[in-house]
């Protein structure tokens, strides 16, 4: 009976420590985001995040978007948002700027 209830225990934290929060923020005449906080699988890289914002915000095909962590630079595509939080999170989330013309770094 123990192992069972600590199995489910367990399961619990798994998919707890699977997502973390990302506060998206807009920069400069980028289009705002009505939601600013999403929970985001850990596994998931910055350009699949760069591509979801850009289809939820309807951006025409030619259209760049660029993404900033903390406002100081941009990530790699291929970086995982679970490694940016573990490195650059704060206050239980992680804040990226994201916008339209480069910004910063």
């Amino acid at each position: 009976m123990l192992c069972i209830v600590l199995w489910m225990l367990y399961r619990v934290n798994v998919s707890v420590l699977s997502t973390v929060d990302v506060l998206l923020k807009a920069v400069g005449d980028t289009p705002i985001m009505k939601t600013k906080k999403w929970s985001v699988d850990r596994g998931r890289t910055v350009q699949s995040l760069s591509q979801f914002i850009a289809r939820f915000l309807k951006f025409d095909a030619n259209e760049q978007l660029f993404i900033y962590v903390n406002q100081s630079f941009a990530p790699s595509p291929d970086q995982e948002v679970g490694i940016l939080f573990d490195c650059f999170g704060s206050d239980g989330k992680l804040v990226l700027n994201y916008c339209k013309s480069q910004a910063w770094g």
